[in-house]
């Protein structure tokens, strides 16, 4: 085995001397400025400290005008008691029910206008006198519509459709507003 030898302890001193003479004439060479640092903030990357010497010497940083969000869809109480109306497909029929999970004709109609905060009257001809009188030609979704001489409610979802709550095991359904006998149609939103 080869030996190594043991570095001699009388260059240690003048190494350090040496070191410490270096670190002085450094800090004696280089001027001490404070450092004072900006934020910077890069969009989609992050915010920077940057010291204001070299932040002095960037070109400004080009401003870009910020972009309007996507609006908040905006929903009628008509499309909100169309959603609700919707939402009960295929819920069960059963007569003097309004909601929420099972339903009567008129029933399904004032339980959904209530998701939408507007009450309608309980029974099918109450609620074919109330609102606001609209003509076949003139229907809008929201709209509810009465069949059967007043007796049947249901809300036009368009297309030339309704959603209603037909009778016994038959649950809530959408169908062709043109399969019942049309006798008038309300709106009230």
């Amino acid at each position: 085995m080869a030996k190594h030898r043991k570095p001699s302890t009388a260059s240690r001193p003048v190494r350090n001397v040496l070191v410490a003479s270096a670190l002085t004439a450094g800090a004696v060479a280089i001027p001490a400025a404070p450092a004072f640092a900006a934020p910077v903030e890069i969009p989609g990357i992050g915010t920077f400290e940057v010291p204001d010497q070299i932040l002095s010497q960037l070109p400004p940083m080009p401003q870009v005008p910020a972009l309007p969000g996507p609006a908040a869809p905006q929903s009628s109480a008509a499309q909100v008691a169309v959603q609700a109306a919707e939402s009960k497909v295929g819920a069960p029929y059963v007569y003097g029910a309004a909601g929420p999970s099972a339903f009567d004709c008129s029933g399904l109609m004032k339980w959904a206008y209530q998701q939408a905060g507007i009450e309608l009257p309980r029974t099918s001809y109450d609620q074919a006198a109330a609102g606001v009188p609209v003509s076949q030609a003139d229907l809008k979704p929201g709209d509810v519509v009465s069949f059967y001489g007043g007796s049947h409610s249901g809300m036009y979802v368009g297309n030339g459709n309704v959603v209603h709550a037909s009778t016994e095991s038959q649950p809530v359904k959408i169908a062709p507003l043109s399969s019942m006998p049309f006798d008038g149609a309300r709106r009230y939103a």
